[in-house]
């Protein structure tokens, strides 16, 4: 990952500020003050969103109209007030812009107004009255339209009882209506009897009274006597429909009516959303204004000035006692004042006593005695008030030479601060643009549009991260190639190099060419002394198979190098790009072999003649383009040729102002060929094929580049202490016990780092859930996350994990690791592997257990390597074991798992044993405890470990917790390790240039 987040933190003590932090965009976090109504607004914000999702739909809701006009034309008020202030606050913003002043922001509010103009400090407070008012008068009506809210809910649920009840009224209406329809029905059937009836008299010629009575009944006198009646009945049943009808008639009225106020109600709800709108257009121009506050251009401005309120703090507070000493002399002089101002009050009244007396004449004796004993009295009083007087004037020359000189040392100090923020170097800029600028100038140095010297100069202002350069850089970035390089050269007047100039000649580099842990020394390393203040710069082969979309603007220079090989010179093609903030260069041979296009890294057949052909066109490389290193820094096999050919061919060519530090990170790889091998690059087989020099301890035939870096390295280095002793042994050196020892005076074991910024489960970008340690329900979460993706079972959530990521080779101890698979199920645990081997019987019989178990619950074996899958492994996992029969350091293992919050459980061995201490450890102290060890490399040794890991996890989980927060917080980064290699590189520097003197 990048370099470490910087924090500027920037306070306005003013009253009635609160103080924020805001994320600029830029990796840094400003503190600013806003009113402290704001939290107020953020509250109120929250209940009304709160309220919005109690309402009902908009069909349930009613509103009076009237207040919504009211509100309306408030909040529109308001709204305009807003938007004069936010007008305001832009012409400040705006004025304050033109007059290019620094603002100067100091410790406390009286500083502030001194350094403000008069104007520039009313206009900011009439700013931040003004948007203190619009906060307050939108609060006022977000809880006016919350009354108004909680009211048309109350007139909602009434007008809902209403139509309920018309509602059922409607429905007994048509139960009457289809009641009197059927009678209607059944009196119409009553007419045809009674039809025949009147027929059936007719023709019997019945008496006329009979035949009055039945002219009654069809008129219906007799309805209510016989029920019979149907005449009446039909009558009475037609006016109660009649009846109904009307009543219906009017209930719909009533219903239309209603259905127009909930109409109403619809718009006030609309009206209400109008208002909400209108509340959050507020909210967006308080946020513009807020936005406007704090413009990325016065954060830029305020970072400055914070670094120089930092330089001017001592003095300032140095200056500010003297001050304060000034202003208690004044005070006293004030008193002084006070107190003659008391005499000459009390003289003026002797003065007008004395008057009176000789006004009045008075002659006796005790008039005369009393009027001399007045005199004597004034006199004395006068005698008092020239000196306060003379007092006085001393205190005022005193605070004034206070105050002048206070002044005259603020101004100074300005003065200095304006000019060491010239020579101050650019903090600000990331290492990627240092990087290129590097590039650019070694590009026009090797193009010859530059000299080597003024190539020289101009490196090492980009190494100080001069802001002359940087400036010059911007301001010419768009001419012409020309007009840039005469710009630079202008800049050389004088340059002084701040540090070391490392470069690291190796065959990996994390991320680009990764295959071991080789590629994260040479990333973390070089990055850990770059923040030291150091030059680094990288060489890597130009691989087919990198990973090119982590290399930051990729170019091929226009020159080629051509270096001698097989008797003959080969064209090599240079590319340059920035990895990780370093910049590095690649060659590409121009060679029929093709030696670094096969697809891979390592494994080909003539790896001694690729990597010695490699070597000798990097030092080749630096020598075309005027480089003076203090210090090249090669690594494991690939690279010790560099040291062989520096010292017997290049330092002759004028190559000759570094000393060679060579790294070995495993020396079971060598680098062994038949002698007559060596003669390919350059170097002479018959004068290095000796035992003294390269001549390898098990073959005399055959010559050893480990061997030649050995000895022909200035500063010779391992990855950790324990690895250093071992390898000294016949078991551990591989045949090279005896050739370290007789240089055992420059061999040193010095534990490896881990990049902490990339491997951050804060800031990890790979898991699902980023955690800390002080926040675990992450690791939780990662763990549930990862048995899902896996297919594990998830049943338990307390069942223990235990990960395991490595190279399956017999140095990592598989037979362990297979024993570890199986007894970790029976003790109820899950397991899972992620990793492969290059051996193919190893890889087959671990394909033969994976498919063993292909469908458990609890293990799962990933025989590949996957980048994102091993950090959610390092996260989900709870155990992390690496049963290493010998392991240098293994520092993407048991460090990252610790980081992560996972629990090692390793053999003491090599960086293990450097890294690692039991918890059951009694001779340890407890501060340093961290995990599991086991001495033997057997199942019983392993067993033991594993066993007493699961029992503290499940029996003890409150001090599991604390392990694991523990883990956490070690400090694995680069920074010891890399403090280690640089006291390296000064005494050998030292020690060469003490030899040139001597």
């Amino acid at each position: 990952m990048a370099s470490k987040l910087r924090t500027c933190f920037v306070c306005w003590n003013l009253s009635g500020f609160n103080c924020v932090n805001h994320s600029n965009g830029n990796g840094r976090i400003v503190r600013v003050s806003f009113p402290a109504s704001c939290k107020m607004r953020h509250r109120t914000t929250f209940s009304l969103q709160h309220k919005r999702q109690q309402i009902k739909p908009s069909t349930e809701v009613g509103l009076r109209q009237n207040q919504d006009e009211e509100e309306d034309s408030e909040v529109s008020s308001n709204n305009d007030d807003s938007v004069d202030n936010t007008n305001e606050t832009k012409d400040f913003l705006d004025n304050t812009n033109e007059t290019k002043e620094p603002l100067v922001i100091n410790i406390n509010g009286a500083e502030l107004a001194k350094q403000l103009s008069g104007k520039q400090l009313e206009d900011l407070l009439a700013m931040i009255r003004n948007a203190e008012k619009n906060i307050l008068l939108l609060n006022q009506a977000r809880v006016r339209a919350l009354e108004d809210l909680e009211k048309v809910l109350a007139e909602n649920d009434a007008l809902q009882r209403e139509i309920k009840a018309l509602e059922a009224r409607l429905a007994e209406t048509d139960t009457r209506i289809k009641v009197a329809a059927q009678e209607k029905i059944h009196v119409e059937l009553l007419e045809q009897p009674l039809e025949k009836l009147r027929n059936e008299l007719a023709e019997k010629g019945g008496t006329e009274a009979r035949y009055e009575e039945l002219r009654d009944l069809q008129n219906g006198d007799l309805r209510d006597a016989n029920p019979l009646s149907n005449k009446g009945i039909i009558h009475r049943l037609t006016e109660e429909l009649n009846s109904l009808r009307t009543e219906n008639a009017s209930l719909k009225k009533d219903l239309e009516s209603f259905k127009t106020q909930f109409s109403v109600v619809k718009n006030n709800d609309e009206r209400l959303v109008a208002l909400e709108m209108e509340r959050s257009s507020l909210e967006s121009a308080l946020k513009d204004l807020e936005s406007k506050l704090c413009s990325q251009e016065d954060v830029s401005k305020l970072s400055i000035l914070t670094v120089e309120c930092k330089d001017l703090s001592g003095k300032v507070g140095n200056l500010q006692s003297l001050l304060d000493k000034a202003t208690k002399q004044a005070d006293q002089a004030v008193i002084v004042l006070e107190q003659n101002q008391d005499l000459r009050r009390k003289v003026d009244e002797l003065e007008t006593s004395l008057e009176e007396a000789n006004m009045y004449k008075l002659s006796s004796d005790q008039l005369q005695k009393y009027s001399e004993l007045m005199k004597q009295k004034i006199n004395v009083l006068e005698e008092r008030l020239q000196k306060s007087d003379e007092e006085l004037n001393s205190y005022i020359h005193l605070y004034k030479k206070s105050v002048k000189e206070f002044q005259d040392t603020v101004d100074t100090l300005k003065e200095q601060s304006k000019g060491r923020a010239l020579e101050e170097p650019v903090e600000d800029m990331p290492w990627e643009f240092w990087s290129q600028l590097l590039l650019l100038i070694d590009g026009w140095a090797i193009e010859k549009k530059i000299s080597v010297d003024d190539a020289s100069l101009l490196r090492e202002k980009v190494w100080r991260r001069d802001r002359r350069i940087s400036e010059t850089y911007k301001a010419y970035k768009e001419q012409s190639e020309p007009e840039v390089i005469s710009a630079f050269l202008g800049l050389l007047s004088s340059a002084t190099s701040p540090g070391l100039h490392v470069i690291h000649i190796a065959a990996e580099m994390a991320p680009v060419a990764k295959v071991g842990g080789l590629g994260d020394v040479v990333s973390g390393l070089g990055k850990a002394l770059q923040k030291k203040g150091h030059l680094v710069e990288i060489v890597l082969p130009k691989y087919d198979c990198m990973q090119y979309d982590r290399v930051c603007n990729l170019r091929a220079l226009s020159v080629q190098i051509e270096s001698y090989f097989d008797h003959q010179l080969y064209k090599n093609k240079i590319w340059v790009g920035s990895v990780e903030g370093l910049p590095v260069y690649f060659i590409e041979p121009q060679h029929p072999s093709k030696f670094f296009w096969r697809g891979k890294f390592y494994g080909e057949h003539d790896d001694f003649r690729r990597f010695s052909f490699f070597s000798r066109a990097a030092l080749q490389f630096l020598l075309q383009a005027g480089k003076k290193p203090n210090i090249i820094h090669c690594h494991d096999w690939q690279t010790a040729f560099i040291a062989p050919l520096y010292w017997e061919i290049f330092v002759h060519k004028g190559l000759n102002s570094a000393r060679i530090c060579f790294t070995c990170h495993n020396f079971e790889y060598q680098g062994t060929a038949a002698a007559s091998e060596l003669d390919s690059c350059g170097l002479v087989s018959q004068n290095l094929n000796q035992s003294d020099k390269m001549q390898d301890n098990s073959a005399r035939d055959r010559v050893n580049s480990v061997k030649g870096g050995i000895v022909f390295s200035n500063i010779v280095t391992t990855v950790s202490p324990t690895y250093a002793q071992e390898v000294r042994t016949a078991e551990g050196g591989h045949g090279l016990h005896s050739t370290l020892s007789s240089h055992s005076r420059k061999f040193i074991g010095i534990l490896n780092g881990i990049d902490t910024d990339a491997w951050n489960p804060a800031t990890d970008a790979f898991l699902p859930v980023q955690y800390n340690a002080t926040d675990l329900q992450g690791k939780v979460e990662n763990k549930q996350a990862l048995r899902r993706k896996l297919g594990l079972s998830s049943a338990d959530i307390r069942r223990p994990l235990v990960g395991c990521i490595t190279r399956l080779v017999p140095q990592k101890g598989i037979h362990l690791i297979r024993h570890a698979i199986y007894r970790t199920s029976e003790l109820g645990g899950q397991f899972v592997l992620l990793g492969s081997s290059p051996v193919p019987h190893i890889q087959k019989e671990f394909e033969g257990i994976a498919n063993h178990f292909q469908n458990h619950d609890h293990v799962r074996l990933i025989l590949k390597y996957d980048e994102s899958l091993s950090h959610a492994i390092y996260a989900a996992s709870d155990m992390f074991i690496i049963p290493s029969i010998f392991e240098p350091c293994g520092l993407t293992q048991q460090m990252i798992s610790m980081r992560y919050g996972t629990i090692p459980i390793v053999r003491k061995t090599g960086g293990l044993n450097d890294s690692v201490f039991d918890v059951d450890d009694d001779t340890i102290p407890s501060d340093f405890r961290n995990g599991f060890t086991f001495v033997n490399p057997d199942e019983q040794g392993l067993n033991g470990a594993l066993v007493r890991a699961l029992n503290l996890f499940k029996n003890n989980p409150e001090r599991w917790k604390q392990l694991v927060q523990k883990d956490m917080n070690i400090d694995f980064s680069w920074e010891t390790s890399s403090a280690q290699y640089e006291e390296l590189y000064l005494k050998s520097v030292a020690r060469a240039k003490a030899a040139k003197r001597a």
